[in-house]
């Protein structure tokens, strides 16, 4: 690995390993591109959360590989960060006309809404038009958009995410979902404009069978759509970061942190799920330390580093004199200082997705803290289900029984973790090839359907 950090390396238009555009195109039966793709990114990013940089900056890297002039443009929460990381153009989901400003008054809100609202929303719509005008595909890659549990007008939400994607269709550009989740989804209005989105797609992938089984049980039925692995599985394996110095002679066991995720997980949600989630890993902690293990505290976004703070000054209460130097939490805001913190560990204990992802591709055995069916998919792939518990069930005793059999059986579970990753980052390459396939067959053909090839029925 350089010095140079990966949304550096990811950013630039040469690619580290040779352009794959040709090899497509030989198997397609044609020569690569002259043409300069424009393609748009829809997602929330530059907003802190490692998960969803690291799915853009793997698209971004395959992308780039295939067709190395593409003409990339990011739609996304922080444009400006967006656009200073991957030096792409950048525009937000939800430009504002005029700043926001909340009022009690329930008459004063309707007159702003009347007054300001409705026309700043004409003015965005004029917007997406703008943005969209000779983009000729507008992808939707993972980063969980498909829920309203946030609500449904947030800036990344259902209704924003129906209006891009209807814009699209009204300028003559293609709509992609690939490798995305969904739900949980509790309005109806936020299922209405999450069933519009898709259906306005050529092309649509979902990253489990979880996520197919429910969008089939609101209503969205549609047999050829097939089923991928998540993008960061196609993580360049170049920019991974597979070893780091040791700090001491002792293990590192990474425990992976999670401001409570709320309705995202449940419907009518507890503080005491929280309280006796913190818990658990309070005494799991604890049991650590005193068996001479480190301990690295993870984070997957900025708003988790609150919970960080709070264990250690729990851990500090139970161990005044032994924490210092052996417990080590602090944040990780890019993925780069992510991947070199886990890479340190030994072991994880993780409860966001992407955590419990990188600790697979980085062949840490893990157990997962599971807060929606994505990652309980996911360690089921894995042949890893006996070490992953709902946050709603999880107790201490069951952790450390856990994390007791995991450490014994680890080199068994890492041969079987290595194989399982193996076989995924195959499958996301095929995703690539179909997708990046289809936009050169799509020059050729003067716009072959990328639906019309049979779907495959497992990841």
């Amino acid at each position: 690995m350089s010095g140079l950090d990966t949304a550096t390396i990811v950013r630039r238009h040469v690619p580290s390993e040779p352009p794959r555009a040709d090899s497509i195109a030989d198997r397609n039966g044609g020569n690569a591109p002259a043409i300069t793709w424009r393609v748009s990114i829809f997602g929330n990013f530059g907003t802190g959360n490692t998960g969803n940089e690291s799915t853009l900056q793997s698209i971004l890297y395959h992308l780039r590989q295939r067709f190395p002039s593409a003409e990339v443009t990011c739609i996304c929460a922080d444009p400006e960060v967006a656009a200073q990381a991957y030096n792409i153009k950048a525009v937000s989901t939800c430009a504002y006309v005029v700043k926001p400003w909340a009022h009690r008054n329930a008459l004063t809100r309707l007159v702003r809404k009347a007054l300001v609202g409705i026309p700043s929303e004409i003015y965005r719509w004029l917007q997406c038009f703008k943005t969209l005008r000779g983009i000729d595909l507008l992808i939707v890659p993972g980063t969980g958009l498909l829920n309203d549990a946030y609500g449904v007008w947030n800036n990344w939400g259902p209704y924003s995410l129906c209006k891009w994607s209807l814009a699209a269709k009204l300028t003559g550009c293609k709509v992609m979902f690939v490798s995305v989740g969904a739900g949980p989804l509790y309005s109806r209005l936020g299922r209405l404009f999450v069933k519009t989105s898709l259906s306005l797609a050529e092309f649509r992938s979902y990253r489990d069978v979880s996520t197919k089984e429910y969008l089939k049980r609101i209503g969205f039925v549609r047999e050829n759509d097939r089923i991928y692995p998540d993008l960061v599985f196609g993580y360049p394996e170049t920019l991974i970061r597979r070893q780091s110095k040791p700090r001491t002679g002792r293990k590192t066991v990474g425990i992976g942190l999670m401001e409570y995720a709320g309705k995202y997980s449940v419907a009518s949600p507890s503080a005491e799920v929280q309280s006796r989630y913190l818990e658990s890993l309070l005494d799991l902690a604890t049991w650590l330390l005193r068996r001479g293990y480190d301990l690295s505290l993870l984070i997957g976004d900025t708003c988790d580093i609150a919970v960080v703070e709070e264990l250690r000054e729990l851990l500090k209460q139970r161990f005044p004199e032994s924490t210092a130097g052996r417990v080590i939490g602090e944040p990780a805001t890019t993925v780069d200082q992510l991947l070199a913190q886990l890479a340190a560990t030994d072991m994880v204990v993780g409860t966001r997705f992407h955590n419990v992802l990188w600790s697979l591709l980085l062949n840490k055995p893990v157990i997962a803290i599971s807060f929606h069916h994505k990652c309980t998919s996911l360690m089921n792939y894995m042949g890893l289900k006996e070490y992953c518990q709902d946050i709603s069930d999880v107790r201490s005793e069951w952790l450390i029984e856990r994390f007791g059999d995991l450490e014994r059986n680890a080199e068994k579970v890492k041969a079987a973790m290595a194989e399982r990753v193996s076989e995924f980052r195959s499958r996301v390459d095929e995703q690539y090839d179909l997708l990046f396939g289809g936009m050169l067959r799509d020059q050729r053909c003067g716009g072959e359907k990328y639906l019309n090839e049979p779907a495959n029925k497992s990841v």
